[in-house]
Parts: C-alpha cells; sequence; structure tokens
C-alpha cells in the first residue's frame, strides 16, 4: 500500500510530464482523432472516484458503478509515463453504462492557461430538451451581480434571458448534478442551482469574470472556482464561448473557419448540443485566474439555449 507522501508525489509527476507533452504539441485538436498520440501525454482531466498509483509502465481501466471509469495508474517502477493512443485512453474513462442513450463521449483539453475542457456529448438530446421546456416559459431578462447586495441587477453588459432552477429540482437534474460532480471531482453540495439561459439574435454577454472580487458575494460557499457551461441547442452562427486572455495559438483550433469574428477574438468554443465546457477561475494555487476572462458572442443566426452551474470551495447553502 503507497503512502500520502508517495501518492503525491506520483501524481505531481504525472501532472507535470503530461503538462509538459500537452505544450509541445503541434496544435490543439481533437483527442479522439489519430493524430493525438504520444508517449508520455496523459489527459489532465480524468474521471472516477479516485487515482490508484501502482506502477508508472501500466495503464489499465477498472469498471466502475454508472458511467465513468477510473484511471489506474502506475508508479514504481520510476520509467516515464506511457500511452499510445490516446484516443482509446479518453473513450474508455468517459464510456457509458447500460441505458445511458447519450453518443459517443470524449473529453477535449483545449487551453492550460485558463484550465479548459470540453466533454462532448455530456448531457443527452432529452435532457437538453427537458431543461429548456422546464424553463421556457418562466425566462426573465438576465442580470448581473451586485456587488454590495449580491441581488441581481440590469446591466446593458448582458442582454439573454435565464432563469435559476433549484439544486436536486428533479431527477433528470439531480442526475446531471451528480454527472457533473463526478467531471469536476467537486461535490454536488459545492454547486449553485443551474441557470438556463437563452441568446436570441444579437444578444450577447460582454467579457467577465465568474469569480468575485467582493466580500459579500463569498459569504455562502466561498469563492466560485469552477464552471460547467453546458450547450442545449447548436447555433448556426455566432453564440461562441470566447476566452479573450487565453494563452496560445487560438488560429490553431479545427473549427477556427466557422466562428464569427467576435469568435475569432480569443479562444472560442463553439456551441454545440449536448456539449459541456469546464474551465476553472481559479489556479492550482489557489489564487485567481486572469484567463478565465469569457464572454458571450452575440447570436447572428438562430437560437442559443446554455446551462451553466457554479462551483464554490465550500459548500453551498440553499
Amino acid at each position: 500500500m503507497r503512502t500520502d507522501k508517495e501518492l503525491r508525489v506520483g501524481i505531481k509527476d504525472w501532472w507535470t510530464k503530461s503538462k509538459y507533452a500537452y505544450l509541445n504539441q503541434p496544435a490543439i485538436e481533437s483527442m479522439d482523432t489519430p493524430k493525438r498520440q504520444t508517449t508520455t501525454y496523459i489527459p489532465n482531466f480524468y474521471f472516477g472516484n479516485g487515482i490508484s498509483v501502482w506502477d508508472w509502465n501500466t495503464i489499465a481501466f477498472q469498471p466502475m458503478l454508472g458511467a465513468l471509469r477510473i484511471l489506474w495508474i502506475s508508479s514504481s517502477s520510476g520509467d516515464s509515463l506511457k500511452a499510445n493512443d490516446i484516443s482509446s485512453i479518453v473513450h474508455k474513462t468517459v464510456g457509458r453504462s447500460d441505458g445511458d442513450d447519450r453518443r459517443d463521449q470524449w473529453v477535449e483539453v483545449i487551453s492550460w492557461e485558463p484550465r479548459a475542457s470540453i466533454y462532448h456529448n455530456f448531457l443527452s438530446k432529452e435532457e437538453c430538451e427537458h431543461l429548456i421546456s422546464l424553463s421556457k416559459p418562466h425566462m426573465q431578462k438576465s442580470a448581473v451581480v451586485d456587488s454590495k447586495t449580491g441581488k441581481g441587477i440590469d446591466s446593458r453588459v448582458r442582454t439573454s434571458s435565464g432563469i435559476f432552477l433549484a439544486r436536486g429540482r428533479d431527477k433528470i437534474i439531480r442526475n446531471i448534478e451528480k454527472r457533473i460532480a463526478d467531471f469536476t471531482f467537486i461535490p454536488v453540495e459545492h454547486g449553485e442551482g443551474l441557470q438556463v439561459l437563452r441568446y436570441e439574435v444579437g444578444q450577447k454577454y460582454d467579457p467577465h469574470f465568474d469569480y468575485f472580487s467582493d466580500e459579500f458575494n463569498t459569504k455562502n460557499g466561498g469563492q466560485r472556482f469552477a464552471t460547467v457551461l453546458m450547450y442545449l441547442s447548436d447555433v448556426e452562427e455566432g453564440g461562441e464561448t470566447v476566452f479573450p486572455s487565453a494563452k496560445g495559438n487560438h488560429s490553431s483550433v479545427p473549427w477556427w473557419n466557422e466562428l464569427s469574428e467576435c469568435g475569432k477574438g480569443g479562444l472560442s468554443v463553439k456551441p454545440k448540443m449536448g456539449d459541456a465546457l469546464l474551465f476553472w477561475s481559479m489556479k492550482p494555487d489557489a489564487t485567481l485566474d486572469p484567463s478565465s476572462l469569457h464572454g458571450a458572442c452575440p447570436v447572428i443566426k438562430g437560437d442559443k439555449w446554455s446551462c451553466a452551474k457554479w462551483m464554490r470551495v465550500n459548500e453551498y447553502k440553499v
């Protein structure tokens, strides 16, 4: 049995090697393509309820309850990490359980500054439609949070409409929230309620931070440190989530030519029904990450539905 110190050393070594290999890739590409093959790279975002560090020279997957599996990494030999086929690793890690009607799923790491990844087909079509039908009759103009009162106030920087759905409201929402907890390794109790958002043609949200710069809004649950943004619909044109301060060569993404002018203003994610974007507002050293600045580009053609879940450092009381 490994000691806590050995586990920490093993995981730190794994993290360092994976980041080094990733930063030396020629471009940001989907991990499900054959090009994403290397002898050193292991994706940062692994899944399951934990890691067992045994021996660096072997990698295997152990079945878990539900849809996710543990990534079992070896560490006693001292050899470098080896992963011959990232496509195989990522697809197996997010494999479906029986009765799950979601399509093929995989995770794509798109940025290290900010830390961000896309979980493709995170939601099923039925789950997306459920959230929209639940919210549509009750949508109100979106607001921004006042730093003094914590209440929503009207602002021209945000022109969408939206509604909050209470945490654990129904079985479908509980299943989604449990899946988010598995994805992020953050307990369900640390999450705010879901916020469903609708952006019609011309509507947008100017670049902003999800973390708070005041003490009032951190009284319940502490700081927001992670966001899971789920796309409930496709958008014909525009509506991208853009990170204008992200580091890297943004034009290297495969979808660059499909982006609007706003979307080409930084690292951008094009909305696709069922996909979930995870990004972190804090760095691993717990300091706020200014590269997490992000916005919603104006919708040019179509209708954009999305759903946000903000995660707190501590338990968020509802």
